[in-house]
This record gives structure tokens, C-alpha cells and sequence, in this order.
């Protein structure tokens, strides 16, 4: 997928601002009449309902991933999307349908857009000293979208100017998925057309939101002191970065009293000893090897660091595994595996990566049972899904594959990854409407409208003679058409 550009900035800009413009209206093009969901008590409800929300979100989703590298790495979407649902789980939000994505960017940097979308960086994984720094974020950015602060902007600045206020939110948005001056500028030029109540405003917002998500944190029985914690390393990543600060501090200012705050009311909370969950540890190496470019180097590295210290964690045995795995070295990393699937033999990521061995190295009907039997105890499990997925279309058997990832779209109706592998197993087996209706689907989710229509026309003659599946096609260009119409409102 291409990144944002300068180039084409301006158009994903003008998707975000006509958002806002939209959504500040007594009705949106999105409401009808049979979805209205008042929030009794919430004096924002009256111009954004719960539902407006949720079709921002999708709309935005679509065209960031449209434009924006994301990963795809199921083992990285599948801990974060538990992690983020074991804090929903304790929060105060309302409307719990979520998609979560991670972009593939080495800053630290999280965002949440109206409707459940939550963001992040893989840097912000790769950057997390604990677990509970990891989690302080991802509730804070729980907390605006419980505490429904977009709707409650809106609502503010409407007694000013909507186009000042949809500025800001282009701003805030450009800067969380670009990362450049582009977002900076865009900020710097609404603020210095005197948007000072608004300012404060969203000063309160990031209080708040703080104050929420450390609660959340708590019920969730993690660390309260990881807050503290991952504020104050961004403000040392904001000392050395000179003029160019971590992202997420474009949105999110650390000051010392911040700070301060955040530790006094962590110590206001019982003392206890909070450990990291394995899957923390083992996602943070995994995300350490995907930005090594270069395996033999990153072998020797983790080599050296497992010979000179002294209680090397499983964590580090398994990043090596993964080094000389990428490395062609399969007989090394399936020794270095070994001593971690003896002493956990449940932790289906080591069978992931012990089946990922086998894959590569010509093994692949091994791999395949191994699959197997780790989808008897973890049935629809994504990463195993996908890995077993894989096994067979490296066996040939790509019919046996389409049977896997058919089943697996429904679990998954929403993940690109799923429908581009399933396109490309339905053309090895030769089912070419197939082909070309996976490819829609994926084209709807990363906001290629058109390109998700033109997919189902080409099926269309090839199911004449199919009654049935030709009005299910048909029915499904409709419905794009009519997203199409939608977004192109927005």
C-alpha cells in the first residue's frame, strides 16, 4: 500500500474535514430512520449520534489504509487487538465495536478516531519498556472515546467556527498517520488563528482521558505506574528529537506537572508486583527482528547478546529463532526453539514459529499438522489460521486452503489480510469468480471503492448460467455503490 505523501496529503486531508463538517450537522447522510441512538445525559448527543460515530470511523479506516503501510503480521494483530479488549472489557465505553490498526512506522504514536477505531505505531511496541507503558496509551486513547470527546468538540466549537475545528482534527489526524511537518503546519496554522478556548478545551480532553484510563488500567489489574512511566520517556524521546518530536506528543503535550500527576495517583493505589504477560515480551521481539534489515547482522546481534548476558530472557531465544529462521539457518533455530516449546508446550507462538521453520525449509506437511492440532485447542485462532493457510498452499493444496480461509473470513470479515490471501489461494485453485470476489472485498476494506466494483463485474459473466450467486454479486455491487455515494458525501 502506498504512504501518505506530500502529494496526496490534500486529499486525505479534505476526507477528514468533510467528516467533521458533516458530522456537525443536526443529520448526516449517514442517519436514517431506523438507527438514531440518543446518549441520555450527553448534551453532544443532539448533534453526533453513537451511530454517526461508528460511519466516520469505517470511512476514515478505509482511507487510511488506503493510503498508509499497515501490518499484517497476525501474531502482532492478534496480541493487540486481546490487549485492547481486555482493557474494553474494564472501561466506561458505550459502543464496543472496535477495529484496531497497526502501521507499520518506528515512531511512538497511538490514535483514536471516533466510532472505536484505535491506532498505533509498531514503534510504539517496539518502544514500550513494560507491558503496563503499552497499556497506559491504549487506555488513554479508551478514555476519549468513552468519554465521546469528539462529540463534545463539536459541540464546543460550535459556538466559534466548525471549519477552525475540522482544521485541527485534519491536523491531529495527518500527524498521527504521516508523521511529518505536514501535520505540524496544519496544527501550528489553526492555532494561530486564535483558537485559544479551543486549546484549553482539549487540555481538559487529555486530563481527563488520563484520569479515565488510569482508572481502566487499574480494574484491569495492570501497573498504574506505566502511565509515569511512558511519559516520561517520550519527553526524553522529545529532548533528543530537538525540533522534531515523537508524534504522539503533537497530540498529546507531556509537561512535568503531567507527570507528577500521573505518579501521584499511581501511588495512591495499593502496592503490588505486576509482571508482563509473555505474549508482550515475544511481540516486542517479534517487532525488534521485522525492523532488522539485515538477518545475518541481527543473528550475530542476538547471538552475542544471549553469549554476554547472564539470564538471557525466552524473549531473546526467540528472536534469534526468528533471525535465523529469515536467515536460511534451520537446523540452529529449530535447537534454540526446542528448550522453549519443552518448557511451554501450550504457547502457540512458539508453534508458529516451529512451524514456520518447517515451512521454509521444505517441512511443509509437518507444519500442517502441527496447525492442526493447535486449532483443536485454540479453534479459529488468527495466526494459526493464517500459518496453517500458508502450509498448504506451500504443500499444493490450495482447495484444502480456500476450505480454511472461506471459514476464516467469517471470523475475520474485517481484516484485509485474510481476503488478499484468499484471493490469491482461490486463483491456485483455479476458482476465478473467486479470485475476484475476495479481491473485492479487500478492495472495500482498504477504501478502493470503485476497484471492489470492477472486481464483481468481471464475475458477473462468469456466473450467468448461476442464478443464485449471480443475484448475491449483484446485490453486493449495490451496496458498494451505495458506501461509494456515502463516503463520497463525507
Amino acid at each position: 500500500m502506498a504512504l501518505i505523501t506530500t502529494s496526496n496529503i490534500s486529499r486525505f486531508t479534505r476526507i477528514i474535514v468533510l467528516c467533521a463538517a458533516v458530522l456537525s450537522a443536526p443529520l448526516s447522510a449517514l442517519e436514517n430512520d431506523r438507527i438514531k441512538l440518543p446518549e441520555l445525559g450527553n448534551s453532544s448527543a443532539g448533534i453526533i449520534s453513537l451511530q454517526q460515530e461508528y460511519e466516520l470511523g469505517r470511512a476514515f479506516l478505509k482511507s487510511l489504509r488506503g493510503q498508509v503501510r499497515t501490518v499484517s503480521d497476525p501474531i502482532i494483530q492478534d496480541y493487540v487487538e486481546s490487549l485492547v479488549y481486555q482493557l474494553v472489557r474494564f472501561s466506561e465505553l458505550k459502543d464496543r465495536r472496535l477495529d484496531i490498526v497497526v502501521l507499520d512506522n518506528a515512531s511512538i504514536n497511538a490514535f483514536a478516531v471516533p466510532g472505536g477505531v484505535i491506532g498505533l505505531h509498531n514503534g510504539l511496541l517496539h518502544q514500550a519498556d513494560t507491558e503496563a507503558q503499552l497499556a497506559s496509551v491504549l487506555s488513554h486513547e479508551l478514555a476519549h472515546l468513552s468519554q465521546r470527546h469528539f462529540a463534545r468538540r463539536v459541540e464546543e466549537q460550535q459556538r466559534s467556527s466548525i471549519p477552525n475545528m475540522a482544521g485541527l482534527l485534519a491536523g491531529i489526524i495527518i500527524a498521527a498517520t504521516a508523521g511529518g511537518d505536514a501535520g505540524m503546519a496544519a496544527i501550528t496554522a489553526v492555532q494561530a488563528a486564535g483558537l485559544q478556548n479551543q486549546l484549553r478545551y482539549s487540555r481538559l480532553n487529555e486530563q481527563e482521558a488520563d484520569r479515565v484510563g488510569m482508572q481502566n488500567m487499574i480494574r484491569a489489574d495492570m501497573d498504574p505506574n506505566g502511565a509515569a512511566g511512558m511519559f516520561e520517556k517520550m519527553q526524553r524521546a522529545a529532548r533528543y528529537a530537538g525540533n522534531r518530536p515523537p508524534e504522539f506528543l503533537l497530540t498529546h503535550p507531556v509537561t512535568e506537572s503531567r507527570i507528577s500527576d500521573a505518579r501521584n495517583r499511581a501511588r495512591q493505589q495499593p502496592k503490588k508486583i505486576v509482571t508482563d504477560s509473555t505474549q508482550f515480551q515475544l511481540v516486542k521481539a517479534r517487532v525488534a527482528i521485522a525492523f532488522s534489515n539485515n538477518s545475518k547482522e541481527t543473528v550475530a546481534r542476538y547471538r552475542s547478546r544471549l553469549d554476554n548476558t547472564q539470564s538471557p530472557s525466552d524473549a531473546d531465544h526467540y528472536a534469534l529463532v526468528l533471525a535465523l529462521t529469515a536467515n536460511g539457518d534451520y537446523q540452529e533455530a529449530q535447537q534454540v526453539l526446542q528448550p522453549l516449546r519443552s518448557n511451554e508446550p501450550q504457547q502457540i507462538v512458539y508453534a508458529i514459529a516451529q512451524a514456520q521453520i518447517f515451512i521454509d525449509s521444505g517441512a511443509a506437511d509437518q507444519a500442517i499438522e502441527l496447525m492442526q492440532s493447535s486449532l483443536v485447542v485454540n479453534p479459529g485462532n488468527h495466526p494459526a489460521t493464517m500459518t496453517l493457510a500458508a502450509a498448504l498452499l506451500k504443500s499444493s493444496r490450495p482447495h484444502q486452503a480456500e476450505t480454511v480461509l472461506l471459514k476464516h473470513s467469517t471470523i475475520k470479515p474485517n481484516n484485509p489480510s485474510v481476503w488478499y490471501l484468499l484471493a490469491e489461494t482461490h486463483g491456485l485453485a483455479g476458482n476465478i469468480v473467486g479470485v475476484h470476489r475476495a479481491r473485492a472485498e479487500y478492495f472495500v476494506l482498504v477504501g478502493a471503492l470503485d476497484r471492489a466494483a470492477k472486481q464483481l463485474g468481471y464475475a458477473l459473466p462468469l456466473v450467468k448460467n448461476n442464478h443464485h450467486t449471480k443475484l448475491i454479486i449483484e446485490h453486493r455491487i449495490r451496496e458498494i455503490k451505495r458506501l461509494e455515494i456515502a463516503m463520497q458525501e463525507l
